[in-house]
């Protein structure tokens, strides 16, 4: 399976992608492919909402989103992997699901599979209700087949995150893939 990783976090090093990474490793491990996108330092900009790409593209605007689009629509799977930044998505992974507008068609059409993994300094237990709630819609709007999420509470700092229980949850995530 060609997975593509989605990785919102502005911070490299971060929580969110020591989860990812550990995801990647089981994949490849499984026998899939995985290619990383890291949106959070690519040239996205935000949708204007003008709705010249007719819902299918092309947009307007020249940014990095047609490397993004180009990559999703040649994967099965779409990871996203964000921080929890005030109870959903960050702002640079919240920009490049908007653009999705210009392809939303192509990716309801491929019935990909996808998966959520996301970090957070709280450990409340409804610390991710609203982000899971925003995943979920864009399941079902995106006919989406969600595989999994892993979702890192009390993961504020690598090394919080490095011996928590969730490194080993996002890479058997990856690792039982089918």
């Amino acid at each position: 399976m060609r997975i593509v990783v989605l990785e919102g976090s502005p911070n490299k090093f971060g929580s969110s992608n020591m989860l990812a990474k550990a995801f990647m490793r089981g994949a490849v491990e499984a026998g899939h492919s995985v290619e990383v996108l890291d949106a959070a330092h690519a040239d996205i900009h935000p949708c204007t909402g003008c709705i010249h790409c007719g819902y299918e593209g092309p947009c307007v605007q020249k940014d990095d989103t047609e490397k993004f689009r180009a990559a999703i629509l040649a994967a099965d799977m779409m990871v996203f992997v964000t921080p929890l930044y005030y109870y959903g998505v960050s702002a640079q992974l919240k920009t490049l699901i908007d653009r999705f507008c210009a392809f939303n068609s192509s990716i309801q059409r491929k019935h990909m599979k996808s998966a959520i993994i996301s970090a957070a300094w709280n450990a409340d237990d409804w610390t991710f209700d609203a982000l899971e709630s925003h995943y979920k819609t864009l399941v079902r709007y995106l006919n989406l087949r969600d595989m999994g999420a892993v979702s890192g509470r009390g993961c504020g700092t690598p090394s919080m995150t490095e011996n928590s229980r969730y490194m080993q949850q996002a890479y058997e995530l990856g690792k039982n893939l089918v």
